[in-house]
């Protein structure tokens, strides 16, 4: 589905009767972090702090990234993770992880951190009542890079992830590596085959010369349970200081025992296993799977940005001949589902959005990238990442918020990690302006200046002519 090259950006639609106010942290590739109020202006630019993501802790404090390793020999390799005043000054550092020497490159200690993190005191990053991260003292989890070589898995060089218990002096007290729990995930014997002989192989893909590795899981969220009502209730794989993950690469949505390692909750690699798995559906190439903190609406539920677009490993099928990347879709949806039935509670899709599925599904989708926070008024703040769009949506899927991100990076794209909405208080330095609505315009009669208004010069009638039915026939099929 093609896009328009004009439109417009920066905040396109607000009813702050309906939206939960407040500010917004969005990463800019180009600029660095951004801080947003609900009418898009820019209130603080932390410049060059890279996004991994960015998120606000009380107090105005920012964590994000001195930057990027030189991808010629990295795969999203941060040099560190670092927090940092409203004045850009840092107060906490992560980089002792591994000391890398890259050819040509200064010798240094980096973190290879990747798509998350999570400080003491919230078990998410995101805001929830009587949940705020802490900000001088406590422990960090952060999700890293670990280079490996693993047999059992594949004969080629692997990018595992790796999680790091980090000290409040950047010492690392607990890690956990996912290669090591391979024989945990469920895969068949077909997925196996698959991921011998291509592990998400990125040698050369990206950059040239880049190294050749194995992304195989490739993780990209990483959070505390925290609180919740299903260990309240005695099911211990929900204890608050386990972890709960998602590997974008083999459909897979896991929770780890914090003291054991051990998998002691999972859905994927396969939706098909069950009837609540197929009611579910195939959750493919997701993002950001976490629980929904205690005291929002919706706790203890499982919430997630269910891509689509391509990723798995089982049988080879005409668009994967190797067996790779063997499911597909083009379009998203958000899904809140209960962890124990698996019982859908809560979805955004393209139908939900008022689109025509299959046929117009792709108008929500973002293939790569991407999430999904509940705010405290039971609304979505959802992140379409890869055309850089952000809306908030209520439970009966209005939008009463939208922003498109009008900073490109070198390769004209706007894309947008992950952005998180945090209340006024936990930035006290800043004054948010008025709150001023803004209305949906008129589509039809929308115009840039020189443009024809809608309306023909002339209308004439054909005799025997039926009009346009209701419903018509499409080429394409309606989804089961």
């Amino acid at each position: 589905m093609g896009h328009p090259t004009v439109y417009p950006t920066g905040v396109t639609l607000y009813n702050p009767e309906k939206a939960w106010s407040g500010y917004t942290i969005v990463p800019t590739k180009g600029q660095g972090a951004t801080l947003i109020d609900m009418n898009g202006q820019e209130v603080h630019v932390w410049k060059d702090v890279h996004g991994f993501p960015n998120k606000i802790f009380p107090g105005g404090m920012l964590m994000g990234s001195r930057g990027l390793r030189n991808p010629k020999y990295g795969l999203q390799d941060q040099l560190d993770l670092i927090q940092v005043d409203w004045d850009g000054n840092v107060v906490w550092e992560f980089n002792k992880a591994e000391f890398i020497e890259d050819p040509g490159e200064k010798p240094q200690w980096m973190a290879r951190q990747h798509h998350d993190y999570q400080r003491d005191g919230n078990p998410v990053g995101y805001y929830a009542p009587g949940m705020e991260p802490k900000t001088d003292s406590g422990n960090t989890l952060v999700l890293c890079h670990r280079e490996v070589k693993c047999p059992y898995i594949s004969d080629k060089p692997l990018l595992d992830d790796v999680v790091y218990e980090v000290d409040w002096e950047g010492e690392i007290v607990w890690e956990w590596l996912c290669s090591d729990h391979v024989e945990e995930f469920g895969f068949s014997e077909e997925a196996r085959n698959a991921m011998s002989r291509c592990p998400n192989y990125r040698g050369g893909t990206l950059i040239e010369n880049a190294p050749a590795l194995g992304d195989w899981m490739h993780i990209n969220s990483m959070s505390r349970l925290g609180p919740n009502r299903w260990y309240d209730a005695g099911d211990e794989r929900f204890h608050p200081d386990n972890i709960i993950m998602d590997g974008r690469e083999t459909n897979i949505i896991f929770i780890i025992d914090k003291k054991s390692g051990k998998v002691v909750w999972k859905v994927g690699p396969y939706y098909d296993e069950s009837p609540e798995l197929k009611k579910l559906g195939w959750i493919i190439g997701q993002h950001h799977a976490h629980m929904i903190p205690r005291g929002l609406p919706g706790e203890g539920n499982i919430l997630v940005y269910d891509n689509g677009g391509w990723a798995g490993y089982g049988a080879p099928n005409p668009a994967a001949p190797m067996g790779v990347k063997n499911a597909t879709r083009d379009w998203s949806r958000i899904l809140e589902f209960d962890p124990t039935t698996l019982k859908l509670v809560w979805s955004y899709t393209p139908h939900d959005a008022g689109f025509v599925e299959p046929l117009d599904a792709n108008r929500f989708y973002s293939p790569f990238i991407s999430s999904a926070q509940r705010l405290p008024n039971g609304n979505t703040l959802i992140t379409e990442g890869s055309d850089g769009r952000l809306l908030e949506v209520t439970p009966e899927h209005e939008i009463v918020w939208e922003f498109i991100n009008p900073h490109m990076d070198n390769r004209n794209m706007n894309m947008v990690y992950r952005a998180y909405r945090v209340p006024y208080e936990w930035v006290p330095q800043a004054e948010h302006g008025p709150e001023v609505a803004i209305a949906r315009p008129d589509m039809k009669n929308f115009r840039m200046p020189g443009a024809a208004p809608l309306g023909a010069k002339k209308t004439v009638s054909v005799q025997g002519t039926t009009g346009y039915p209701a419903a018509a026939g499409d080429c394409v099929g309606a989804t089961n």
